[in-house]
């Protein structure tokens, strides 16, 4: 893992190499152990290296093929390198590292963009073919690693982190309105290919670029509602599916760890690494809190206790939030609408001291409708298709398991119409200031939600968060590993896993009132019955409804709510907000998430467009 950069100008003229180096060093959390510059008439590559897989200098980037036609700079991992090289190498073709990169290179050269189909792993890579004048780049299929860029008449910057681009590109930072509009009213952003920056985009994923005759065509190569099919589907296949996926991600020449978060996912994966692969050693990495104190799951979490040798423990507090503010609000560059990321940003921290590579368990959630709003998608599929009697009963052991009606909540708002839908959100977000949202609205410009929310059944709903949403959350994952210089590994993404999951009918995915039913029947005798068993789905969470309500945040959280710069942004009614808090403070309302996203993004602009 590590982070990538350049230049490529249209006009003529020969990238600067201090911009290069700057742009390098910008991001050199992202690779402290090296770094290389490759300068060639109108094209400029930067890279600074973590080392993962093949630690001598052989890996060194930017790499070059034994012709020097064909230059490389990668971000990422190609878990399938060792079943690549072999099949190359028996075509004849050599190698002089053991470098997954290498690989990667080769693959180009033998197959175009075509090779991209056979790459299982998280990636984004530039390759510049000097004979040709051709510039290549390409994003993984889910979009595990990031690329941004900017374009414009005059030359084509990249990098794995927007910063980077913002140190060079000559342009005013401007604030993407419609992108604050989305964080504010439905919590969300990296849904499409536009950054909270004007100008700044990202290579969406599953897509790749080419740069020819100074022109840039960006097209999709791969799109998982393409690959979804009809077959037999059981139990042992889907875990047959993970466990190699989880071998695969432990391939590593240094040490590698696993964030245990207590839930379904990362125990799996924890459970699989030291019962099925018989490797008690791993260590894992976990958040906990006091006792009854919102996210705590240190109860599941100890049930590995007698099993695992290596076990560490964090408790972030909000102490600790307050005084890595600033770099968590520069690391991230961009809003975040919840503290659950500062959560995972603590564990790398602890992660750090003992090993470069973590695993987690992103995906699975999107994969096997592990969020509890996808009952009311699967509620609406069972009504759509005049399952009554599945029906009643779904909704009889929902309510057995759960004791709530919120499932029944989400189906009647899934079934109303998407302006209705529009209009319940700007409600909810009262505090918004009505001019902006006139403005925005009576834009033409569009949101995502009913996309995300007016889905057919349930699996167009995964497909689509898989689209839409799964992003943003592999995002923070990115910058809070990158932060500290490790590289977070994804098994539940692997493309086998997630397009077996979502080509399995609904109730292979949530049957008898549970989510993850394919999972929790795959886990039988690995997993700790007490978690394979439990319905709460928790996540990263922080008890932050505590947090601002200590004297600490009260002091930051008051002094922005009524600074001048917070009034005049236009987008929140100040006085609004400040009658908000003070109902939060007595404990009239939790209103956390809120208040974090004012705090934020007030934050950001004073880091990123005030400075500019």
């Amino acid at each position: 893992m590590c982070g990538i950069s350049g230049i490529v100008k249209f006009d003529g003229s020969s990238p600067e190499k201090g911009k290069i180096t700057r742009m390098m060093q910008r991001q050199k959390h992202r690779g402290p152990d090296d770094e290389g510059v490759f300068l060639y008439k109108s094209v400029g590559l930067g890279f600074v290296r973590l080392s993962v897989l093949e630690l001598s200098e052989l890996g060194r980037q930017p790499m070059f093929d034994e012709t020097g036609d064909y230059v490389i700079v990668h971000n990422g991992e190609i878990y399938n390198y060792v079943e690549l090289r072999k099949e190359l190498i028996e075509k004849g073709i050599k190698f002089k590292s053991n470098s997954d990169t290498e690989v990667l290179l080769k693959m180009y050269i033998e197959y175009g963009k075509e090779c991209l189909d056979r790459l299982n792993g998280m990636f984004a890579f530039v390759i510049f073919d000097k004979k040709n004048n051709i510039v290549f780049g390409a994003r993984d299929r889910f979009g595990v690693k990031p690329l941004y860029y900017f374009y414009n008449k005059e030359q084509f910057i990249f990098s794995s982190e927007i910063p980077p681009i913002l140190d060079v590109y000559g342009q005013p930072n401007k604030p993407n309105e419609l992108a604050i509009y989305e964080y504010l009213l439905h919590n969300r952003t990296d849904q499409t290919e536009n950054t909270f920056f004007e100008g700044v985009k990202k290579l969406q994923h599953g897509h790749c670029f080419e740069i020819k005759n100074n022109h840039l065509v960006i097209n999709r190569w791969y799109n998982v509602a393409d690959k979804i099919k009809k077959c037999d589907f059981d139990t042992d296949k889907y875990k047959e599916l993970l466990i190699d996926a989880v071998k695969l991600r432990l391939r590593s020449d240094v040490p590698v760890g696993v964030c245990l978060s207590g839930g379904l996912d990362s125990s799996a994966i924890t459970s699989i690494i030291a019962k099925e692969l018989n490797n008690k050693e791993i260590q894992t990495f976990s958040a906990v809190y006091e006792k009854g104190e919102r996210g705590d799951e240190s109860d599941f979490i100890n049930l590995y206790k007698d099993e695992l040798a290596n076990m560490h423990f964090i408790t972030p507090d909000s102490s600790m939030l307050l005084s890595d503010l600033e770099h968590f609000v520069r690391i991230h560059a961009e809003p975040i609408p919840s503290t659950s990321p500062f959560a995972q940003y603590c564990v790398m921290s602890l992660a750090k001291n003992n090993v470069v590579v973590t695993i987690d368990g992103q995906g699975a959630d999107e994969a096997l409708a592990g969020y509890h709003y996808f009952f009311g998608f699967y509620f609406k599929e069972l009504l759509k298709q005049a399952k009554l009697k599945r029906f009643f009963k779904e909704i009889s052991q929902y309510w057995k398991k759960h004791k709530s009606v919120n499932g029944i909540k989400f189906l009647a708002y899934f079934l109303l119409p998407s302006f209705i839908k529009s209009k319940v959100s700007v409600f909810e977000k009262s505090y918004l200031n009505s001019d902006f949202v006139k403005r925005i609205t009576s834009s033409g410009k569009t949101t995502i939600v009913s996309k995300l929310y007016g889905s057919k059944n349930l699996n167009d709903a995964l497909i689509n968060h898989f689209e839409y949403k799964l992003e943003h959350l592999l995002k923070w994952s990115d910058r809070n590993s990158m932060a500290f210089s490790l590289e977070s590994r994804t098994p539940f993404l692997d493309y086998r896993l997630v397009e077996y999951a979502l080509s399995m009918p609904s109730d292979y995915k949530i049957r008898n009132g549970e989510t993850k039913y394919v999972l929790r029947q795959a886990m039988k005798g690995l997993l700790p019955e007490a978690i394979r068993k439990r319905n709460d789905k928790i996540g990263f969470e922080t008890p932050q409804d505590e947090w601002f309500r200590t004297k600490e945040f009260q002091s930051l959280i008051v002094e922005i709510l009524n600074s001048e710069t917070f009034r005049n942004r236009g987008f929140i009614n100040h006085q609004k907000a400040i009658d908000l808090y003070s109902k939060h403070l007595k404990e009239e309302v939790n209103i956390s998430k809120e208040i974090w996203k004012w705090i934020h993004l007030e934050l950001w602009f004073r880091e990123f467009i005030d400075k500019s």
